[in-house]
């Protein structure tokens, strides 16, 4: 955007905002303090988009927004859809029949009823996901939500309650955030359903899961969750979505859906921003 534009948002943001008696008067002095808030975050945003304009996580080009992608960025994710299988959500390469179930699923059902991801699991969106996870671009989280919209339609249905993956609390500490909560909070907002941050938590530290053979990781994760006690009236029946950033195997997952699914859920998906395809691939 051009120097001159960024000068006249500016601009306007404080003609909008300045501060007079009469509107004291008119409005009462906690309105004209609320506006003149924002009117101060919304110029304080403008400077920083001119000192360091936004530009995509992706290619590095020049965007409007923040967390925006650029038209090179988005030809360079890979966006999943049909064919796939009904339960885990592994695209298929030839077309099937509605309602296949791939090789893995059937020698080994998951413990979650169905699995959806937006894209698949590559350099390029590994890119958005560590930044989301590591190093403070949240502001993916709405453009992640977006996708996620898209890609769950079969399972967010009215009356199922998100639920995020958690953390084991040391990892939120030094992370100061959790990921999956951002993304089912984003979720939350964009489809008017329920989320549910506090009904499962996870107990028990765990190593990363990055680099553990599929075994390694059910081990790893293998009663690391609980249900809080005073949640278990809330899951009784309930349809559940898991919310996350990553399916790789799905152990993560499963952990999850079995103890939501022993403390009486009636239906337990999951749904993340990416999916590992490859066989073998490994994900953060």
């Amino acid at each position: 955007m051009p120097t001159s534009d960024y000068q006249q948002r500016a601009q306007n943001t404080v003609s909008e905002s300045k501060f007079s008696w009469r509107s004291i008067l008119v409005h009462g002095p906690r309105k004209v303090t609320i506006t003149l808030n924002r009117g101060v975050m919304h110029l304080g945003s403008q400077m920083l988009d001119f000192l360091a304009p936004p530009r995509c996580p992706i290619t590095g080009e020049l965007v409007h927004t923040a967390g925006d992608l650029s038209g090179a960025g988005w030809a360079q994710l890979h966006f999943l859809s049909k064919p796939r299988c009904e339960r885990c959500g592994r695209p298929f390469e030839l077309a099937v029949d509605e309602g296949t179930i791939c090789g893995a699923c059937i020698a080994a059902p998951p413990v979650f009823q169905r699995a959806r991801a937006a894209v698949a699991y590559d350099d390029q969106s590994r890119r958005l996901i560590i930044g989301f996870k590591h190093s403070d671009r949240t502001e993916h989280a709405l453009l992640f939500s977006r996708w996620l919209v898209r890609a769950g339609e079969e399972i967010l249905q009215p009356g199922v309650i998100l639920v995020p993956v958690p953390l084991h609390w040391r990892r939120t500490f030094s992370r100061r955030y959790n990921q999956a909560a951002l993304l089912t909070r984003a979720i939350s907002n964009l489809t008017g359903l329920a989320q549910e941050t506090n009904l499962l938590r996870r107990h028990r530290a765990t190593p990363p899961q990055a680099g553990l053979a599929a075994a390694a990781r059910k081990r790893n994760v293998n009663g690391a969750f609980s249900v809080r006690d005073d949640a278990r009236a809330r899951i009784e029946n309930a349809r559940i979505v898991l919310v996350d950033d990553v399916y790789t195997t799905g152990a993560t997952l499963s952990a999850c859906a079995r103890v939501l699914r022993k403390a009486g859920a009636k239906q337990v998906d999951a749904l993340t921003v990416a999916r590992v395809v490859k066989q073998g691939g490994s994900a953060v």
